[in-house]
């Protein structure tokens, strides 16, 4: 999946200059929904790294924070690739596919998020992007930029920057 992101960091980091706007996007949600999101960042970002390391990729995948707070993986098969595609698979069919099932079944569970590959156009170059959606509409999302390093065999990681995020889950 192909992604153009907004600026990094976008709506983080402490004010120092006297303004009111909020010194954290933390600060703007409930701390129980902070909480959640950030659960749900932290197992996104941990799972896709430990995929990178053990398989060299990773397929998009969803995260759900039950009802009762436990934290569940959800995940969809890709769709047979094309003969002649190189077994190719199509991310932006998994990701609506995705989509479709936690809108499906989210009385089930109070915050989600959907993790995938996404390539920063900007900085050319590839990230683990989360975004994560809470049932009362706050949203946050984050991309981790990563690259391999041919010489030690091991995935280097960069900065992770807020990005922006829309309601796709609870959109009434």
């Amino acid at each position: 999946m192909t992604k153009e992101t907004s600026p990094a960091n976008e709506g983080q980091g402490s004010r120092d200059d006297g303004s009111q706007e909020p010194a954290s996007w933390r600060d703007s949600v409930p701390e129980s929904t902070a909480t959640d999101l950030e659960n749900l960042l932290g197992t996104g970002i941990s799972a896709a790294q430990e995929q990178l390391q053990r398989n060299g990729g990773f397929l998009p995948f969803a995260l759900t924070v039950q009802n009762d707070g436990e934290v569940r993986l959800v995940a969809v098969s890709p769709a047979d690739s094309a003969e002649g595609s190189d077994g190719d698979f199509d991310a932006d069919a998994m990701i609506s596919d995705l989509t479709a099932l936690l809108r499906q079944n989210r009385e089930d569970f109070r915050a989600a998020a959907i993790v995938c590959d996404i390539l920063l156009v900007e900085e050319d170059s590839d990230a683990i992007h989360v975004a994560a959606e809470h049932c009362d509409g706050s949203v946050f999302a984050a991309a981790l930029p990563y690259s391999a390093n041919a010489g030690t065999q091991t995935w280097e990681f960069g900065e992770l920057s807020a990005d922006t995020n829309k309601p796709a889950i609870w959109l009434d």
